[in-house]
């Protein structure tokens, strides 16, 4: 018997994180849940993290994955950017943590290359794919199509479909 995978992938971001559940069944990929966490603009930046948090812990419980995976931060357009990324991000990490669930992160690069098989894929062609692959009707909403693919991405390396080890956090 196939062992159980299921892959959330995030999206991080403090006012949109995507977020996308994938099961893996032997070389078939079905999406169980995708949908963006919003946060109002107007909330502070600890409400925002506080609401993410929430949000996030609910999706792991509803869905118990026993993977995670997120986009590396390899480009910001400035420190501040940069540093909130990195909050939002470690809320993702920690509440995956508490719940014992290792959590990988890929290169844009990476998972471009994992869905469509071009690296320097554009995001219309990832997201197409996504959908594609998933059986799902476009279009994805930009945040979850971009969670669902770092899910897929991760699903296909550590299933053996593609090679390559994830870098774990």
């Amino acid at each position: 018997m196939t062992p159980r995978h299921v892959a959330i992938g995030f999206d991080t971001s403090l006012r949109s994180t995507g977020v996308g559940v994938v099961a893996a069944e032997g070389n078939a990929r079905r999406a169980l849940y995708y949908a963006p966490v919003r946060v109002p603009a107007s909330r502070p930046m600890s409400a925002a993290l506080a609401a993410l948090q929430a949000e996030v812990e609910r999706v792991l419980e509803a869905f118990a994955p026993t993977e995670a995976a997120l986009e590396g931060v390899f480009y910001a357009k400035n420190a501040r950017t940069a540093m909130i990324l990195c909050h939002a991000r470690g809320v993702v990490v920690a509440a995956c943590a508490r719940r014992g669930i290792p959590v990988c992160e890929y290169s844009p690069a990476e998972v471009k290359r994992a869905v469509t098989g071009v690296g320097s894929a554009e995001k219309a062609q990832v997201q197409a794919m996504v959908a594609r692959i998933l059986g799902l009707p476009p279009p994805i909403q930009n945040d979850a199509a971009d969670a669902l693919a770092i899910a897929l991405a991760h699903l296909n390396r550590t299933t053996g479909l593609l090679p390559f080890q994830p870098k774990t956090l």
